[in-house]
C-alpha cells in the first residue's frame, strides 16, 4: 500500500497548531489572573459605602418617619430573605435567569442576543446581568463600547469580592423607583405602605415594571396609564 504524502503546508500547519494553542491558552490565563488581581486590589464603587435613610417606627412595626440619606434619598437595605420570594424570582426570570450560574458576565446571553441582534438587523435585545444593571446604578456611563468593558469588569470584580447574596442584596438597595426613592423597601413603604415581606401580585408586578422606566412609571396620577401598560402588557 502506497504511503500517503501530505502536503507540505498541511504538515507544518500541525505543527504550528498545537503551539497556537498552547500560546492562546496561556494569553487567556495570563489576562484572567490580571482581571483577578486587579479585581482583588481596586477599590469597589464608592457608592456602595454611602449612608441609607433611617426609618422610625412604631411599636407595631409601623413607619412612623423616615431620616432621608444625606444625599436625599429614602434607600434602605434589605436582606434578600427579607423580600417577597414572589417577587425575587420573577425578577430572576425577567432580568437574569442565569444569575446564579454565572460570573457577573454570561457568554451564553451575550451570544444569544447577538445572534438575536444579527438576525432582526438592529438592536432588539441586549446581554445584561444583573450584576452588571448594579454596576449602571452605581456607576452612571454613556453607552459606549469602552463603557460596556469597564461594566464587564466591575461586575466581575463584584462576583468576586461579594456573594451572590451580596450581589443581590446591593441591587435591591439602589433600584430606582423614582423620585427620591431607592431600593425595594423603600418603594414598597412608599407605594403599599408596608414592606416587602410579603407583597400582593399586583404589587409584584409594578415593582418589576417601574425601574425600567421611574421617571415615567412611578406610581402618580400622570403616570396611571404608563404604569398599567408595562405592569400590565
Amino acid at each position: 500500500m502506497a504511503a500517503v504524502k501530505i502536503p507540505r503546508r498541511l504538515a507544518t500547519l500541525g505543527r504550528r497548531l498545537p503551539v497556537a494553542l498552547y500560546l492562546a491558552t496561556l494569553a487567556g490565563l495570563t489576562l484572567a489572573w490580571v482581571v483577578v488581581v486587579a479585581a482583588c486590589l481596586l477599590p469597589l464603587p464608592a457608592r456602595l459605602a454611602e449612608t441609607d435613610a433611617v426609618e422610625i417606627r412604631w411599636d407595631d412595626g409601623g413607619l412612623a418617619h423616615v431620616l432621608l440619606a444625606p444625599d436625599g434619598r429614602w434607600r434602605v437595605a434589605v436582606a434578600p430573605e427579607e423580600v417577597d420570594p414572589r417577587y425575587l424570582k420573577s425578577l430572576i426570570r425577567l432580568e437574569d435567569r442565569r444569575f446564579y450560574a454565572h460570573p457577573g458576565v454570561d457568554p451564553v446571553a451575550i451570544a444569544r442576543s447577538a445572534l438575536i441582534n444579527l438576525r432582526r438587523g438592529e438592536v432588539v435585545t441586549g446581554a445584561s446581568t444583573l450584576t452588571m444593571q448594579l454596576v449602571r446604578l452605581l456607576e452612571p456611563r454613556p453607552r459606549t463600547l469602552r463603557s460596556k468593558l469597564v461594566e464587564a469588569f466591575r461586575a466581575a470584580q463584584l462576583e468576586l469580592r461579594l456573594s451572590k447574596r451580596g450581589v443581590l442584596r446591593q441591587y435591591l438597595r439602589f433600584l430606582p423607583f423614582g423620585g427620591n426613592v431607592e431600593g425595594i423597601e423603600a418603594a414598597a413603604w412608599s407605594y403599599f405602605g408596608h414592606g416587602a415581606d410579603v407583597l400582593a401580585p399586583s404589587e409584584i408586578a409594578t415593582l418589576l415594571a417601574v425601574p425600567q422606566g421611574p421617571g415615567s412609571r412611578a406610581p402618580s396620577p400622570a403616570h396611571r396609564q404608563r404604569l398599567t401598560q408595562a405592569r400590565d402588557g
